[in-house]
């Protein structure tokens, strides 16, 4: 993940709005970017310019995801220390299967957040999205994969219907989705009927997706292998584009010390997985809607709308940006990955009930984006926040699990770290303030 989107999101909205700016995303006046953004010519300055940087970014409260990687770090000593079980190979391909369902709905939102508002009907629109499969495919014998793809435009029209009345009517966005948390709740208990659940049946596609694994060590190894390689060839383009628009870009040494940082995390965790029984589909699911989620944000126009709302709605309407658009598409995408992450959660607990979604479940989606870096205030954030959000939170419950604890005291750390990171975001935000960096 480049370090440098957020310095970029100003000149990018800018960009976004003008409708006039070069299709590889730089500038026609090499000259006039680096006066928006000299601290770009760092990396021109090697080791001790990076240094430095980091020095100012600290001092600035650009923390990134720095708090999180340390968390993590923090997490996994203290349970490792206290059992031993906590980073085998079992335990830690049962984190990548179960953070495949919250951390999808985490994804979506992401966008919200991005926009500076909330959604809390995703847990209501996950048991909708798999009560709505249930219901088709085991009770009325529909194709499974038909049901599938009905339950997950079910959530995309129940999500952009929530984006309508926020942007087109004008009801708070916390309204809405209060509203809809209510009545997606008394839908789901309806479609569920009196018997309140269904199973999933063996063999089903609900059933695989967090059923099956890749057993062939290939698998682990090869999706490790492309990782990396499109890691690093999106790394040289970019850095191509930046030369061509005269631009300071990554050294090659900077690539390669990425490069090899990237490879050394994939393979590991490749390594780790085939010693239990072998790739999750289920991580493998979540970690394709982060790749298209993250591209569709940072590489697109429509991504840098969604940061152009989400820091001035009004100043994004006068460059021309379809407000209204954006957030209903916005509240659309949420809607669509809460069904499907429902569906995941339906696979982990064995079937659809009247129950799914309720719970933590919105606790723990809201808390993943939050925790992992994105920014309740909006306009700052990025979609790989999900994945670092729900690995503190799962390896938290993980550990916890381990040692015997009672899920109230996993609802307290919890809280605990949730209250940290927004402390630690409105923090950043002030001192950010203060620097004259916002």
């Amino acid at each position: 993940m480049s370090d440098t989107v957020d310095k970029e999101r100003g000149t990018e909205d800018a960009k976004a709005g003008s409708g006039s700016a070069p299709a590889d995303g730089g500038a026609g006046n090499g000259a006039a970017d680096r006066a928006v953004d000299p601290r770009l010519l760092v990396r021109e300055q090697g080791f001790a310019g990076y240094l430095t940087e980091f020095r100012r970014k600290v001092r600035g409260g650009e923390l990134g995801s720095l708090p999180v990687i340390l968390g993590l770090i923090i997490i996994a000593v203290i349970f490792q220390s206290l059992n031993e079980n906590f980073l085998s190979a079992g335990s830690v391909s049962d984190i990548g299967v179960y953070i495949a369902g919250t951390g999808i709905m985490a994804t979506g939102i992401v966008f919200v957040l991005l926009l500076g508002e909330i959604d809390l009907s995703v847990g209501s629109v996950a048991g909708v999205g798999a009560a709505v499969w249930a219901v088709l495919s085991v009770t009325h014998g529909l194709n499974d994969w038909l049901a599938v793809l009905i339950a997950i435009v079910a959530g995309l029209c129940i999500g952009g219907l929530h984006g309508f009345f926020f942007a087109k009517v004008g009801v708070p966005a916390f309204v809405v989705t209060l509203a809809g948390f209510l009545g997606w709740s008394g839908l789901q208990i309806w479609l569920m009927g009196q018997e309140g659940s269904i199973n999933t049946p063996d063999g089903s596609v609900v059933e695989d997706l967090t059923g099956y694994y890749f057993e062939d060590i290939a698998a682990a190894y090869g999706l490790a292998l492309v990782g990396v390689l499109a890691y690093a060839g999106a790394l040289l383009v970019d850095a191509r584009r930046r030369r061509a628009a005269k631009l300071p870009s990554r050294p090659v040494s900077e690539i390669v010390v990425r490069t090899v940082a990237m490879a050394v995390v994939a393979f590991v965790a490749a390594y780790v997985l085939n010693q239990s029984r072998g790739l999750p589909l289920a991580l493998v699911l979540f970690l394709a809607v982060l790749v298209i989620a993250d591209f569709g944000v940072r590489r697109t126009t429509y991504g840098r709308q969604i940061f152009a709302v989400g820091g001035n709605a009004e100043a994004a309407r006068r460059a021309g940006i379809n407000v209204e658009w954006v957030r209903i598409s916005v509240f659309g995408i949420a809607g669509m990955l809460a069904a499907f992450g429902g569906l995941f959660i339906a696979s982990l607990s064995g079937g659809a009930t009247k129950s799914l979604g309720a719970g933590n479940t919105l606790m723990n989606v809201i808390a993943a984006a939050v925790i992992g870096g994105t920014s309740l205030f909006g306009g700052r954030g990025k979609i790989w926040s999900a994945l670092l959000g729900i690995l503190v939170i799962q390896s938290i419950q993980q550990g916890l699990n381990l040692l015997g604890m009672a899920s109230e005291i996993q609802y307290m750390i919890t809280g605990a770290v949730l209250l940290a990171a927004v402390v630690i975001d409105s923090v950043s935000r002030r001192t950010q303030k203060t620097a004259g960096r916002t």
